[in-house]
């Protein structure tokens, strides 16, 4: 029961977080709060199940996707890795706002993208770079 109560908890706080981010732009505190609270919090979480249900089996099955795949088989540890997504997806989430708003992209321009990298992780990142490369002719540019 608890692996199903914090899945719906650690969502809730994502959810939380991805619309301060995507529909609170100029609110100066959006990142202290994202990450001060909600991506802390679930590193929190994600560290105390790690931390609870690793073996010594754990850092060997990294190395092959079977490997992987019987991690993910234990529901505290499949919740774990959720919670890793959730948490990293905010935190890339906060990368797009910050970088779009250096390089002057419109915040309203780069909401799809946060969309997409809420719904869909690493695709929203690349269509934020197509975005931005469209605007500045450089893939790459300062983090």
């Amino acid at each position: 029961m608890i692996p199903d109560k914090l899945f719906s908890i650690c969502n809730t706080l994502a959810l939380a977080g991805w619309i301060v981010l995507i529909f609170l732009p100029f609110w100066k505190n959006r990142d202290k709060y994202v990450f001060g609270l909600i991506i802390l919090l679930l590193a929190v979480i994600y560290s105390w199940l790690i931390l609870s249900t690793i073996d010594k089996d754990v850092l060997t099955n990294f190395g092959t996707l079977g490997g992987v795949s019987s991690l993910f088989e234990n529901k505290t540890m499949l919740l774990a890795g959720w919670i890793h997504y959730l948490a990293f997806d905010l935190l890339v989430g906060i990368y797009i706002l910050n970088n779009a708003r250096k390089i002057g992209i419109n915040h309203w321009v780069v909401a799809p993208t946060m969309l997409l990298t809420f719904l869909f992780g690493p695709f929203g990142l690349l269509l934020f770079y197509l975005l931005r490369w469209a605007r500045t002719r450089k893939f790459f540019t300062d983090f």
